[in-house]
């Protein structure tokens, strides 16, 4: 939303600073300007969403004017170009699955996202972000010391070596430039870097800690390591538009040593508050607002465990997990991504998980529908030694083969696999099958079905993990099914 005001005037002497935004009746401005410019433009909104405005002229020695009348504007309905198109695009990419932020451009999928979220950002025992080039603590080379020749960059010019922003910063901001209305967040934790995240979320840790990841990723100021000439003050200033907040999991188990407490919902919420109070401040000083996301869990018990309903007052919006379901962890086959739980699912009751219930456990703790974007998979769970018995569905099996890890396969590999595909049309779901090795996934068919469900029931969106597994007809599948 474009806001203007008319001009104020100061005659106490200390001189007119700028102007303070209120939306929705807020007694604390939402935003602020530095200056007399009269204008302010509010991003990261709601589709379909009335919101109010009402401005107040601040002078050099903090005084207000009285409020300007206010003004009610409703933002464009979503579908289309108004629902969000979020993706991740992962850090380890560019190596064995040889797939670059150039590759996001060329394929067509930059030219039909909203929004890419850069994974991940580690969390030290110190509880704070940090980058190192350590195996399986940070890959700074990756980040923004890596310099890319003119084959590998979104503009066609090859880096030098002592360019102070390098690596995949450096070629987001390339592809930024190239589409203007892209947003970029940068994602803390994931499942192998959700460690400390119960540390940082502590009273004691949680203001040093979100200012720690404010002043690496959004402020730029990153840190000269191994003797690159990458990094300084302001190097990596415009390179990310907000944080997303992928803790997996507040207050319940995730990966194997993560910290987990009682309180953590509680402190979760709070952080929430703290990245939403400290991105507000900074982006005033800058005439920014940044965004603010999460990732959320699918299963109830978690979301009951971890999640307070108060965090999506401060979130522009949230990811729900959409997939993971079921995988070759348990020796039964199953629908990982599966949008409604099919009657003969033969999983307990308490883990009978689909799309549809994910959703309304989310709802029913007070998240707007249209602040819920739905995951999706760009890769598929499988088995194999699975008896030919009602199609290999519900069978035992053993994990399948994969390219990178057990159980687990790209679609843009899985899509060319041996097997017939079978549909479940009514609960949205898919598998391919060979007679003995089972893949559950996810095809454009599907995604556009999801997209309908979407739209149908007002939520915001749809999510992708991740592009460097498709091959660019999921993304587009994505942008068919919300139009």
């Amino acid at each position: 939303i474009s806001l203007s005001w008319g001009a104020s005037t100061d005659t106490g002497g200390s001189g007119l600073a700028g102007y303070n935004i209120y939306r929705n009746g807020a007694t604390t401005p939402t935003a602020t300007t530095t200056g007399t410019g009269t204008t302010f433009i509010d991003s990261g909104l709601t589709p379909s969403t009335t919101y109010t405005y009402q401005v107040r002229a601040r002078d050099g020695a903090g005084n207000l004017s009285g409020l300007s009348n206010q003004i009610s504007v409703t933002t464009n309905a979503g579908g289309g170009g108004g629902s969000r198109r979020v993706a991740y695009f992962t850090q380890w990419g560019i190596y064995g699955r040889n797939f670059f932020v150039k590759d996001v451009d060329v394929s067509g999928q930059a030219a039909k996202l909203t929004h890419i979220n850069y994974a991940f950002a580690n969390i030290n025992s110190s509880a704070r972000c940090f980058e190192v080039n350590q195996l399986g603590q940070g890959d700074a080379w990756a980040d923004y010391q890596r310099r890319f020749d003119a084959s590998q960059t979104v503009n066609g010019q090859a880096d030098t070596f002592n360019q102070p922003l390098a690596g995949n910063f450096n070629q987001i901001k390339q592809l930024k430039a190239k589409y203007p209305n892209l947003k970029v967040n940068l994602s803390i934790g994931g499942w192998t870097w959700s460690k400390f995240f119960s540390d940082a979320a502590l009273p004691a840790n949680r203001s040093a800690f979100v200012a720690s990841c404010i002043d690496l990723f959004i402020k730029g100021n990153l840190p000269l390591i191994g003797g690159e000439p990458q990094g300084g003050p302001g190097s990596a200033f415009g390179v990310f538009d907000g944080i997303d907040l992928d803790w997996e999991w507040p207050g319940s188990e995730g990966n194997v040593g993560n910290v987990v407490r009682p309180e953590d919902k509680t402190n979760f919420a709070a952080l929430v508050q703290e990245f939403r109070s400290q991105l507000n401040a900074y982006g005033a000083t800058v005439g920014r607002q940044y965004l603010l996301t999460a990732f959320l869990p699918a299963d109830a018990a978690k979301v009951d465990a971890g999640i307070a309903g108060s965090i999506f007052a401060n979130l522009d919006f949230a990811t729900v997990q959409g997939y993971d379901f079921y995988g070759a962890w348990q020796p039964q086959t199953n629908h990982q991504s599966q949008l409604r739980n099919p009657a003969a699912n033969p999983a307990p009751a308490n883990q009978r998980f689909s799309v549809e219930s994910a959703v309304n456990k989310l709802i029913s703790i007070g998240a707007p529908a249209s602040k819920l974007v739905v995951g999706l998979p760009a890769y598929g769970r499988g088995w194999t030694g699975v008896p030919n018995v009602n199609n290999g569905l519900y069978q035992n099996g053993s994990p399948a083969t994969g390219t990178w890890e057990a159980g687990n396969e790209d679609y843009d590999v899985l899509k060319n696999r041996p097997g017939t595909v079978f549909r479940d049309n009514t609960n949205g779901a898919i598998w391919k099958y060979d007679g003995t090795t089972f893949w559950s996934y996810d095809d454009p068919q599907l995604i556009q079905q999801k997209g309908t469900y979407v739209k149908g029931n007002g939520l915001g969106g749809l999510m992708i993990w991740s592009l460097d597994g498709d091959d660019g007809s999921l993304v587009t599948a994505m942008q068919t099914g919300l139009a």
